[in-house]
């Protein structure tokens, strides 16, 4: 017999299972749910005193009292902040243990308090200690406590509009908007702040991730981590953790418990998708070939930089090409020697104008400002080359680097004369936990003024993504910006290389053409 012990997260308690729990029983399956102490569980006392090893402690008992034995295998769900408590009692019973389930939640490592899965940043600061983030006052004080309150040593819960900041809430209903609200409870500030243990103990347990999709990354993108090199992707994949997704927000047990309750049976029965390991015999798809067959030209690497030039005297106008993320900081080769990149940036300098590939350092989402500051200086030593016309630059954008856009369409200087993107993110997605109004180009399309921007549209797009370009484009439409939509209706996120057809070529050499003709009018 399948037995699920299921432990909810943030500033909620048991209460949050029972439509699943019920579903799950209904199937045959024995189903607990772990009360956490000051969170459904036994009251706090010393609310100072309770921490993540006090929950941690609340899970083993159950797990104790439960027993595993012939026939009877357990199964923990932790979702959100309750897969640390899992995970540290699944470090200590992993004998007892048939399978770890992450229920839209993260990968919590040894020694990283669960404070950094938490997704506002301001707030992440506020309570490190790190002062307020620069957010000052507004958002960030509807997610928080104040000062008083955070050394009484609970954060309180979320009021009905903040919800968001925390997850997603696609999906829920106003009624159970309303009752998660109002059975929401402070979180001792003890659980988010002390690191997590881990002996490895627990890696060695099978696992199931559930992506829900309304608030983060699907299995798609995951696999893009994986052949990009990202470190704890790439061992997700070697280990055989297996995936599925649910398109709805952070809280499925609320907006879609019957789904929630067939996943978690077919996880338990060791069902799902799982990612295919990057190896030498298979070439991961950003490096494949670039899809127009481009002759090699030379190239003069300055820092992280590269410039290729065209034949013939200058100054040439310049397209700068800017590639997405995050990527990880270790990955070898980087994105300006990517295929993609370097093939557009012989195509341009063989059509008469400069190209520039460059690194950035976007290797996480809370990178965006450092990233920001490396393409400006770019553009800047670009500008300053004599043999490039600093009057006539276009940006060029990718993928992950769309939220870049928003500070060169939010002030368009005179001389960026065009701005291109494609697949790419023009929102913060659910769960980034970007705070302020920066690195938004669906709020900046109104500054852009008379700007040419060129959007290359995959027709297979990446929902999620999907999403903010609909919304950028519908934003668009309303203020007049000068937006040209190059369709590739076949091609997925990074088709580039992924979808080599004619239908893609056609589309690669009309975006270029598009960018060529505002650039040098």
């Amino acid at each position: 017999m399948t037995v699920f012990i299921l432990v909810a997260g943030a500033f909620t308690g048991p209460h949050v299972w029972r439509d699943t729990a019920a579903r799950l029983a209904g199937k045959g399956a024995e189903v607990h749910t772990a009360a956490l102490t000051g969170l459904g569980g036994r009251p706090a006392g010393d609310v100072a005193a309770v921490d993540l090893e006090t929950h941690i402690a609340d899970v083993l008992a159950v797990i104790d009292r439960v027993g595993a034995g012939p026939g009877r295998e357990i199964v923990l769900v932790g979702h959100d902040y309750g897969i640390h408590p899992v995970l540290g009692a699944a470090d200590r019973r992993a004998g007892a243990i048939a399978r770890i389930i992450h229920l839209d939640a993260g990968m919590p490592q040894d020694g990283v308090p669960a404070l950094a899965a938490v997704p506002d940043e301001r707030l992440r600061e506020r309570l490190s200690g790190g002062g307020d983030g620069g957010g000052g006052e507004g958002e960030c004080d509807r997610l928080s406590a104040s000062a008083g309150e955070e050394r009484a040593g609970e954060l309180p819960p979320p009021d009905r509009d903040a919800w968001p900041l925390w997850g997603s809430t696609a999906g829920l209903s106003d009624e159970a908007l309303d009752g998660l609200t109002a059975r929401a409870v402070p979180q001792p500030l003890g659980t988010l702040l002390q690191p997590l243990r881990l002996t490895g103990a627990a890696a060695q347990v099978p696992a199931t991730g559930v992506l829900c999709t309304g608030n983060g990354p699907g299995i798609e993108l995951v696999q893009l981590g994986v052949d990009a090199g990202d470190p704890a992707l790439v061992a997700l994949a070697g280990r055989g953790v297996t995936f599925f997704e649910l398109p709805t927000g952070h809280w499925p047990m609320l907006s879609c418990p019957a789904e929630l309750a067939g996943v978690l049976l077919a996880a338990a029965g060791g069902g799902g998708h799982r990612l295919s390991s990057a190896d030498a015999a298979r070439t991961p798809p950003h490096l494949r070939p670039f899809l127009l067959d481009v002759p090699e030209r030379p190239r003069e690497r300055t820092g992280n930089t590269d410039l290729y030039l065209p034949d013939g005297p200058g100054p040439h106008p310049a397209v700068v090409f800017v590639h997405g993320g995050p990527v990880p900081a270790g990955v070898r080769p980087t994105p300006r020697d990517w295929p993609t990149l370097t093939g557009y940036a012989r195509y341009v300098a063989g059509l008469g104008a400069a190209a520039v590939t460059l690194d950035h350092r976007l290797h996480a989402v809370s990178d965006y400002g450092r990233a920001a500051e490396d393409v400006a200086a770019a553009v800047e030593r670009v500008r300053a080359d004599p043999r490039v016309d600093g009057d006539r630059v276009a940006l060029w954008f990718f993928s992950g680097g769309g939220p870049l856009t928003a500070d060169w369409l939010a002030a368009p200087p005179a001389w960026l004369r065009c701005l291109a993107a494609n697949y790419p993110i023009l929102a913060p997605l659910p769960g980034w936990g970007l705070s302020g109004a920066r690195f938004r180009p669906v709020e900046a399309v109104a500054r852009a003024g008379k700007l040419p921007v060129v959007l290359v549209r995959a027709g297979r797009e990446i929902a999620g993504i999907a999403v903010t370009v609909e919304e950028f484009l519908t934003e668009a439409a309303r203020c007049g910006a000068d937006v040209e939509v190059v369709d590739v209706p076949e091609g997925r996120h990074g088709f580039e290389t992924l979808d080599p057809t004619d239908d893609a070529r056609e589309a690669v050499r009309r975006a270029v053409a598009a960018v060529l003709a505002r650039l040098t009018a």
